[in-house]
Protein backbone atom coordinates (compact mmCIF):
# COMPACT_ATOMS: atom_id res chain seq x y z
CA UNK A 1 0.00 0.00 0.00
CA UNK A 2 1.38 3.42 -0.93
CA UNK A 3 1.85 6.30 1.52
CA UNK A 4 -0.99 8.19 -0.18
CA UNK A 5 -3.50 5.34 0.09
CA UNK A 6 -2.47 4.52 3.67
CA UNK A 7 -2.92 8.11 4.80
CA UNK A 8 -6.27 8.34 3.01
CA UNK A 9 -7.58 5.18 4.68
CA UNK A 10 -6.13 5.91 8.11
CA UNK A 11 -7.38 9.49 8.19
CA UNK A 12 -10.75 8.44 6.81
CA UNK A 13 -11.14 6.00 9.71
CA UNK A 14 -10.03 8.67 12.17
CA UNK A 15 -12.62 11.18 10.98
CA UNK A 16 -15.40 8.64 10.43
CA UNK A 17 -15.16 7.42 14.02
CA UNK A 18 -14.17 10.74 15.59
CA UNK A 19 -16.77 12.93 13.96
CA UNK A 20 -19.15 9.99 14.10
CA UNK A 21 -19.21 10.13 17.89
CA UNK A 22 -19.86 13.87 17.79
CA UNK A 23 -22.84 13.23 15.52
CA UNK A 24 -24.07 10.49 17.85
CA UNK A 25 -23.88 12.82 20.85
CA UNK A 26 -25.10 16.06 19.26
CA UNK A 27 -27.73 15.19 16.66
CA UNK A 28 -31.38 14.68 17.55
CA UNK A 29 -32.86 11.21 17.84
CA UNK A 30 -29.62 9.24 18.07
CA UNK A 31 -29.04 6.48 20.61
CA UNK A 32 -26.16 8.45 22.10
CA UNK A 33 -27.79 11.88 22.21
CA UNK A 34 -26.49 14.09 25.05
CA UNK A 35 -24.05 11.45 26.31
CA UNK A 36 -21.43 14.13 26.86
CA UNK A 37 -17.83 15.23 26.53
CA UNK A 38 -16.30 12.14 28.15
CA UNK A 39 -17.85 9.95 25.46
CA UNK A 40 -16.60 12.28 22.72
CA UNK A 41 -13.01 12.44 23.98
CA UNK A 42 -12.86 8.70 24.61
CA UNK A 43 -14.14 7.82 21.16
CA UNK A 44 -11.74 10.27 19.52
CA UNK A 45 -8.86 8.55 21.30
CA UNK A 46 -10.09 5.17 20.08
CA UNK A 47 -10.50 6.63 16.58
CA UNK A 48 -6.81 7.54 16.66
CA UNK A 49 -6.04 3.95 17.69
CA UNK A 50 -7.97 2.58 14.70
CA UNK A 51 -6.43 5.02 12.23
CA UNK A 52 -2.91 4.23 13.40
CA UNK A 53 -3.51 0.47 13.22
CA UNK A 54 -4.73 0.79 9.62
CA UNK A 55 -2.05 3.12 8.26
CA UNK A 56 0.89 2.44 10.55
CA UNK A 57 2.57 -0.42 8.67
CA UNK A 58 2.52 1.46 5.37
CA UNK A 59 3.01 5.19 6.04
CA UNK A 60 3.81 5.48 9.73
CA UNK A 61 0.25 6.79 10.23
CA UNK A 62 0.79 10.52 10.45
CA UNK A 63 -2.95 11.22 9.87
CA UNK A 64 -2.20 14.86 10.63
CA UNK A 65 -0.30 17.53 8.65
CA UNK A 66 1.07 18.85 11.95
CA UNK A 67 2.77 15.50 12.56
CA UNK A 68 4.08 15.42 9.00
CA UNK A 69 5.49 18.95 9.20
CA UNK A 70 7.05 18.34 12.61
CA UNK A 71 8.84 15.20 11.40
CA UNK A 72 10.13 17.05 8.34
CA UNK A 73 11.30 20.03 10.40
CA UNK A 74 13.08 17.67 12.80
CA UNK A 75 14.82 15.96 9.88
CA UNK A 76 13.09 12.63 10.48
CA UNK A 77 11.65 12.44 6.95
CA UNK A 78 12.25 13.97 3.54
CA UNK A 79 10.45 17.20 2.64
CA UNK A 80 9.79 15.63 -0.77
CA UNK A 81 7.27 13.28 0.88
CA UNK A 82 5.32 16.03 2.65
CA UNK A 83 2.89 16.81 -0.23
CA UNK A 84 1.91 13.14 -0.59
CA UNK A 85 1.25 12.80 3.13
CA UNK A 86 -0.81 15.99 3.36
CA UNK A 87 -2.79 15.13 0.22
CA UNK A 88 -3.68 11.76 1.71
CA UNK A 89 -4.65 13.32 5.02
CA UNK A 90 -6.92 15.89 3.37
CA UNK A 91 -8.61 13.41 1.05
CA UNK A 92 -9.11 10.95 3.90
CA UNK A 93 -10.58 13.63 6.16
CA UNK A 94 -13.05 14.67 3.47
CA UNK A 95 -14.08 11.07 2.80
CA UNK A 96 -14.54 10.40 6.50
CA UNK A 97 -16.73 13.47 6.89
CA UNK A 98 -18.83 12.41 3.92
CA UNK A 99 -19.39 8.98 5.46
CA UNK A 100 -20.47 10.54 8.77
CA UNK A 101 -23.04 12.62 6.90
CA UNK A 102 -24.21 9.55 4.97
CA UNK A 103 -24.64 7.44 8.12
CA UNK A 104 -26.40 10.19 10.09
CA UNK A 105 -28.27 11.81 7.20
CA UNK A 106 -31.73 11.38 8.76
CA UNK A 107 -30.50 12.79 12.06
CA UNK A 108 -28.99 15.84 10.36
CA UNK A 109 -32.44 16.47 8.87
CA UNK A 110 -34.06 16.06 12.30
CA UNK A 111 -31.71 18.58 13.94
CA UNK A 112 -32.43 22.32 13.82
CA UNK A 113 -29.28 23.52 15.60
CA UNK A 114 -26.96 24.67 12.82
CA UNK A 115 -24.00 25.02 15.19
CA UNK A 116 -24.48 21.47 16.40
CA UNK A 117 -24.52 20.18 12.85
CA UNK A 118 -21.32 22.07 12.03
CA UNK A 119 -19.72 20.52 15.14
CA UNK A 120 -20.20 17.12 13.51
CA UNK A 121 -17.75 18.26 10.85
CA UNK A 122 -15.32 20.78 12.32
CA UNK A 123 -14.28 22.45 15.55
CA UNK A 124 -15.42 25.73 17.06
CA UNK A 125 -14.65 27.77 20.18
CA UNK A 126 -16.67 27.62 23.38
CA UNK A 127 -15.89 31.33 23.85
CA UNK A 128 -14.87 33.18 20.70
CA UNK A 129 -11.61 35.02 21.37
CA UNK A 130 -9.08 34.92 18.55
CA UNK A 131 -5.95 35.11 20.69
CA UNK A 132 -7.16 32.62 23.31
CA UNK A 133 -8.46 30.21 20.69
CA UNK A 134 -5.17 30.34 18.80
CA UNK A 135 -3.18 29.75 21.99
CA UNK A 136 -5.36 26.74 22.82
CA UNK A 137 -4.60 25.12 19.48
CA UNK A 138 -0.89 25.97 19.71
CA UNK A 139 -0.55 24.51 23.21
CA UNK A 140 -2.63 21.40 22.48
CA UNK A 141 -0.67 20.61 19.34
CA UNK A 142 2.64 21.34 21.05
CA UNK A 143 1.82 18.74 23.72
CA UNK A 144 0.78 16.22 21.05
CA UNK A 145 3.90 16.60 18.92
CA UNK A 146 6.42 17.02 21.73
CA UNK A 147 5.27 13.88 23.52
CA UNK A 148 5.13 11.94 20.25
CA UNK A 149 8.81 12.71 19.68
CA UNK A 150 9.73 11.27 23.07
CA UNK A 151 7.45 8.25 22.75
CA UNK A 152 8.85 7.47 19.32
CA UNK A 153 12.47 8.28 20.11
CA UNK A 154 13.86 4.74 20.50
CA UNK A 155 12.34 3.49 17.25
CA UNK A 156 12.00 6.54 15.07
CA UNK A 157 15.34 6.31 13.26
CA UNK A 158 15.51 4.48 9.93
CA UNK A 159 18.33 3.70 7.55
CA UNK A 160 19.42 6.58 5.34
CA UNK A 161 18.50 4.69 2.17
CA UNK A 162 15.20 3.27 3.48
CA UNK A 163 11.73 4.43 2.55
CA UNK A 164 10.58 7.02 5.10
CA UNK A 165 7.65 5.59 7.00
CA UNK A 166 8.30 7.24 10.33
CA UNK A 167 5.24 8.39 12.23
CA UNK A 168 2.70 7.37 14.80
CA UNK A 169 2.79 3.77 13.64
CA UNK A 170 6.41 3.45 14.74
CA UNK A 171 5.45 3.79 18.39
CA UNK A 172 2.33 1.67 18.47
CA UNK A 173 -1.26 2.78 18.52
CA UNK A 174 -2.12 2.80 22.21
CA UNK A 175 0.30 5.40 23.59
CA UNK A 176 -0.77 8.08 21.14
CA UNK A 177 -4.44 7.21 21.69
CA UNK A 178 -3.98 7.84 25.41
CA UNK A 179 -2.13 11.05 24.58
CA UNK A 180 -5.00 12.35 22.44
CA UNK A 181 -7.45 11.29 25.15
CA UNK A 182 -5.74 13.33 27.87
CA UNK A 183 -5.35 16.34 25.56
CA UNK A 184 -9.07 16.23 24.86
CA UNK A 185 -10.01 15.86 28.51
CA UNK A 186 -7.61 18.53 29.75
CA UNK A 187 -7.21 21.08 26.95
CA UNK A 188 -10.07 20.39 24.56
CA UNK A 189 -12.82 22.32 26.30
CA UNK A 190 -11.89 25.67 24.77
CA UNK A 191 -11.82 24.99 21.03
CA UNK A 192 -12.66 21.30 20.65
CA UNK A 193 -8.95 20.46 20.20
CA UNK A 194 -8.54 20.25 16.43
CA UNK A 195 -4.73 19.82 16.87
CA UNK A 196 -4.82 18.67 13.25
CA UNK A 197 -5.38 20.97 10.24
CA UNK A 198 -6.78 18.17 8.05
CA UNK A 199 -9.20 17.04 10.76
CA UNK A 200 -10.82 20.48 10.69
CA UNK A 201 -10.37 21.79 7.14
CA UNK A 202 -11.33 18.64 5.24
CA UNK A 203 -14.66 18.14 7.04
CA UNK A 204 -15.36 21.90 6.96
CA UNK A 205 -15.05 21.80 3.17
CA UNK A 206 -17.48 18.87 3.10
CA UNK A 207 -19.91 20.80 5.31
CA UNK A 208 -19.85 23.60 2.74
CA UNK A 209 -20.40 21.17 -0.15
CA UNK A 210 -23.01 18.82 1.32
CA UNK A 211 -26.68 19.79 1.73
CA UNK A 212 -26.36 20.65 5.42
CA UNK A 213 -28.09 23.85 6.50
CA UNK A 214 -25.92 26.47 8.16
CA UNK A 215 -22.75 28.44 7.60
CA UNK A 216 -19.35 26.74 7.69
CA UNK A 217 -17.78 29.49 9.88
CA UNK A 218 -14.88 30.21 7.54
CA UNK A 219 -13.93 33.21 9.66
CA UNK A 220 -12.72 30.81 12.35
CA UNK A 221 -11.28 28.17 10.03
CA UNK A 222 -7.73 29.56 9.96
CA UNK A 223 -7.21 28.99 13.70
CA UNK A 224 -7.32 25.15 13.54
CA UNK A 225 -4.81 25.38 10.69
CA UNK A 226 -2.36 28.03 11.88
CA UNK A 227 -2.45 27.03 15.56
CA UNK A 228 -1.43 23.40 14.98
CA UNK A 229 1.27 24.42 12.49
CA UNK A 230 2.79 26.83 15.03
CA UNK A 231 2.52 24.31 17.87
CA UNK A 232 4.10 21.56 15.79
CA UNK A 233 6.92 23.84 14.65
CA UNK A 234 7.74 24.91 18.20
CA UNK A 235 7.70 21.28 19.39
CA UNK A 236 9.99 20.13 16.57
CA UNK A 237 12.47 22.97 17.09
CA UNK A 238 12.54 22.49 20.86
CA UNK A 239 13.02 18.75 20.48
CA UNK A 240 15.95 19.43 18.17
CA UNK A 241 17.57 21.73 20.73
CA UNK A 242 17.14 19.51 23.79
Amino acid sequence: MSILVAEILGTMMLILLGNGVVANVVLNGTKGNNSGWIVITTAWALAVFVGVVVAGPYSGAHLNPAVTLALAIAGKMSWALVPEYIAGEMIGAMLGAFLVWLVYKDHFKATEDEGGKLACFSTGPAIRNTFSNLISEIVGTFVLIFVIFYLAGPSIEIAADAEATVGLGSLGALPVAFLVWVIGLSLGGTTGYAINPARDLGPRIMHAILPVKGKSDWGYSWIPIVGPVIGATIAALLFGIL
